[in-house]
């Protein structure tokens, strides 16, 4: 697999008048994370995305929180996707898509991705409780979104069951984080090429 074998990491900064964010991504790394956003919740969130995936993430964040917390989460989304488009290069010999089927006890959420060079969303996520700490969960479809929209990437994020709003959103993100985890592992048979009949991703 020649160069390819090599660490895949990013680093993006991004200040705006709202928030001033800084985040490192090792896509090839072991689950560890360092994270402050200021909000406990998706800190949490954050903090599970690295671990079930097995990236290695820095995530800091200092928002205007005085207002609220749609700023933080969404320019956090905006940032990471930032990260993972740029630490994933020309995409040579990824698998690209995936999918995985994440069970928190009553919730069960079906979470796919493709990684193929053009943004695009399906979100179905059906969420009783408006806040959770200071996380507003309106913000998990906004997050996600913006995610897709700077990585250039497909998500689907689908509920299958589930009533408890923090498990389902917790499974939401451990989803995402396992079936992206598969779509930016390497297929051999592949021989650094890349999987699309066009020829390039």
């Amino acid at each position: 697999m020649g160069d390819i074998m090599k660490e895949r990491c990013a680093t993006i900064n991004r200040k705006t008048n709202e928030t001033d964010i800084s985040i490192t991504i090792n896509l090839d790394g072991s689950g560890k994370a360092d994270i402050d956003t200021g909000i406990g919740f998706f800190d949490h969130m954050l903090n599970s995305f690295a671990k079930h995936g097995f990236f290695d993430l820095t995530v800091k964040c200092k928002g205007d929180l005085y207002v609220d917390s749609h700023h933080t989460i969404e320019d956090v989304g905006i940032v990471l996707g930032q990260a993972i488009k740029k630490a994933l290069g020309d995409k040579a010999g990824i698998r690209r898509y995936a999918g995985f089927m994440m069970p928190m006890d009553e919730a069960l959420i079906a979470a796919a991705v493709d990684l193929s060079g053009r943004p695009y969303l399906v979100y179905d996520l059906s969420l009783d409780a408006p806040i959770l700490g200071t996380f507003d969960t309106e913000m998990v479809k906004e997050f996600f979104y913006a995610v897709s929209y700077s990585a250039e990437m497909n998500i689907n994020i689908k509920q299958i069951t589930g009533s408890n709003t923090h498990h389902i959103i917790e499974a939401a993100f451990k989803g995402f984080a396992n079936a992206l985890s598969l779509a930016v592992g390497y297929d051999p048979r592949l021989n650094g090429g890349v999987l699309s009949t066009k020829g390039s991703i």
